[in-house]
């Protein structure tokens, strides 16, 4: 069984005039009709993998793949972007009202596949452990980018302890472009970092703005898991500073950083999750996997090998097994995956070659165990 650290489930019941981020980015950023531009571009190569260009990440596939449990990943686009404000805008409340209505979409779905006894929605260790007993794909919520949590402190406080009762496991306070939050890593595939940071400047000193900090505070006081994923190393340390010497992080859907792009993990970054108890998601997107050394992939075993080689390499620096964890990215603009990976009704192909290669109980702990554990002691919700 894998349990995915981040997939993302919600793309495709996005409201149709916010699902196509095609059609909305040929609309020029306010005052940047340049950014508009390599949006445009961008968007082009964002699509869906799964068979019959269909998304990726159904519960039809989950149950396929022999996925136990996934960690459903809302965000909506349209309002990263928000085009109609200038590049690097504050957050505004709105976007809270939309990632609720999000949930809520999501938790109408999953109630009917519930009644057919195929998947729900879970929001504590309990009822996870309940649901992948009772054979059904257990969803958990998960946020990517704080943006869309609160306009300002005292709506980030009280909008994490709403999520966390809702069941939310982990935000990652950083994404793609800068919105206030927090300082992010160039992000963006085939775009280079040098590219990217002219394109898409971090703005102020700090790491972590005011907002950010207060989302921090607030994700710990509620058990809500840190991710650290699209952070710059500015913005990781920051938040290590902040946070007490044992607060476990994640880094959700990770490549290590045998190559140079910014976006993957530092050994430094990894060494310091691994001390503090936290797992990383190896992601299956091409571009960030195969960055540095790693041949691009053209068949299944080849793509193995790339992954393998980013858990080899967490465990070496880490010196444990016991920090791995698989995180997709499916459906989440990463297209191409790694070759035979493009669906979840794969995973369990990768799970058999990872119980090749490691043997079975190493397997089990980079598929499942690993984050089950730290679901299962740090993870709140409303239990």
């Amino acid at each position: 069984m894998i349990v995915d650290l981040h997939a993302h489930y919600p793309m495709h019941l996005l409201e149709p005039k916010r699902a196509n981020t095609h059609a909305a980015v040929v609309a020029p950023w306010k005052g940047s009709p340049w950014r508009g531009w390599l949006l445009d571009i961008l968007s082009r190569l964002f699509n869906y993998e799964g068979p019959g260009g269909s998304p990726a990440v159904t519960v039809e596939l989950l149950r396929e793949g022999e996925v136990g449990a996934v960690l459903s990943v809302l965000f909506e686009p349209f309002d990263e972007m928000d085009l109609s404000e200038p590049y690097g805008a504050p957050p505004k409340s709105v976007y809270f009202k939309n990632l609720e209505d999000q949930m809520d979409r999501v938790e109408a779905s999953l109630t009917r596949e519930h009644e057919l006894g195929r998947a729900q929605l879970v929001r504590n260790p309990a009822d996870m452990n309940a649901a992948m007993s009772a054979g059904e794909v257990a969803f958990i919520h998960c946020i990517e980018g704080a943006f869309a949590v609160g306009a300002s402190e005292d709506e980030m406080t009280r909008n994490v302890a709403t999520l966390a009762q809702r069941g939310v496991a982990y935000i990652s306070l950083a994404h793609l472009f800068y919105r206030g939050v927090a300082q992010n890593a160039p992000a963006i595939p085939f775009l280079p970092d040098w590219l990217y940071k002219t394109a898409f400047p971090q703005k102020g000193d700090a790491g972590l703005t005011r907002l950010g900090e207060a989302a921090l505070r607030a994700m710990v006081e509620n058990r809500v898991l840190v991710d650290i994923t699209h952070m710059n190393e500015k913005a990781i340390a920051h938040t290590f500073k902040l946070l007490d010497a044992d607060t476990p992080v994640i880094a959700s859907h990770i490549a290590c950083r045998v190559g140079s792009a910014e976006y993957n993990l530092s050994d430094d970054t990894i060494r310091e999750i691994g001390r503090r108890g936290g797992v990383m998601g190896v992601i299956v997107c091409e571009h960030w996997a195969c960055d540095g050394p790693p041949p691009t992939p053209k068949t299944f075993e080849e793509s193995v090998d790339v992954v393998c080689l980013h858990i080899d390499r967490i465990v070496s620096v880490t010196g444990s097994d016991a920090h791995v964890a698989i995180g997709s990215d499916l459906d989440g603009y990463i297209k191409p995956s790694l070759h035979h990976l493009e669906h979840e009704g794969r995973m369990k192909e990768l799970e058999a070659a990872l119980v090749a290669r490691y043997g079975a109980d190493r397997a089990r702990k980079f598929c499942s165990d690993n984050l089950l554990a730290l679901l299962r002691s740090y993870w709140r919700g409303d239990g």
